[in-house]
C-alpha cells in the first residue's frame, strides 16, 4: 500500500497578498499525517483558529510528491 504523507504548516506572512512568511524561523509546524483527507481536517482547524489574523496562512505540502521512487535519483537527490 502507497503512504501519501501530507505536511500542514502555517505562520504568518509579510502581506496578505503574497505567500512570503514573515518569519520562517517562528513557523508552526501542526504535523505529519498519513492521508489528505486528516491533513485537511488539521488544516481547517488551524486555519479557523486563526481566522481574525488577515497575515496568518496554514498550508498543505504533499510530502509523497517530493520523491519518485520509481526513478533513480530523485529531484531532492539531485539538490545534494
Amino acid at each position: 500500500m502507497t503512504q501519501r504523507l501530507h505536511l500542514v504548516f502555517g505562520g504568518e506572512l509579510v502581506t496578505p497578498s503574497e505567500n512570503v512568511f514573515k518569519d520562517v524561523n517562528d513557523l508552526h509546524v501542526v504535523g505529519i499525517f498519513p492521508d489528505y483527507a486528516a491533513a485537511y481536517d488539521a488544516w481547517k482547524s488551524e486555519a479557523q483558529r486563526t481566522v481574525d489574523n488577515a497575515h496568518m496562512r496554514y498550508y498543505i505540502a504533499h510530502l509523497h510528491r517530493l520523491r519518485d521512487e520509481a526513478t533513480e535519483a530523485s529531484s531532492t537527490e539531485e539538490l545534494g
